[in-house]
């Protein structure tokens, strides 16, 4: 289940599933694989600089602060959880590239 609302007053704000390539050749948001959104950054898994560019990769690609991006799960792990805020599960989709999430999702 990549994007999933989460119910809390105020922002909106969306959970999203990451499947994260370490020491690629550029910082980029690559598209979904195996449910998962794929981003790849050149940054080293080492003292946290992979999380890091993570969050500015997916800032600068939805157009907010990076601030607003935090990873809450699988800080160690190639596959983790993002939680962005500030945006709708539909808008989130639209500037990532995609229609809408795959069937069953919301």
């Amino acid at each position: 289940m990549p994007l999933r609302p989460r119910p809390e007053p105020g922002l909106p704000s969306v959970r999203i599933a990451l499947r994260v390539v370490p020491r690629a050749s550029r910082d980029v948001v690559v598209g979904m694989r195996m449910g998962a959104l794929l981003v790849r950054v050149t940054a080293a898994p080492v003292d946290g600089a992979a999380n890091e560019a993570i969050t500015r990769v997916l800032a600068k690609r939805l157009g907010i602060a990076t601030r607003a991006v935090r990873i809450v799960g699988g800080q160690t792990s190639k596959s983790k959880v993002v939680e962005i805020e500030g945006l709708e599960v539909a808008e989130v989709w639209r500037r990532v590239g995609y229609d809408g999430p795959p069937e069953g999702e919301a």
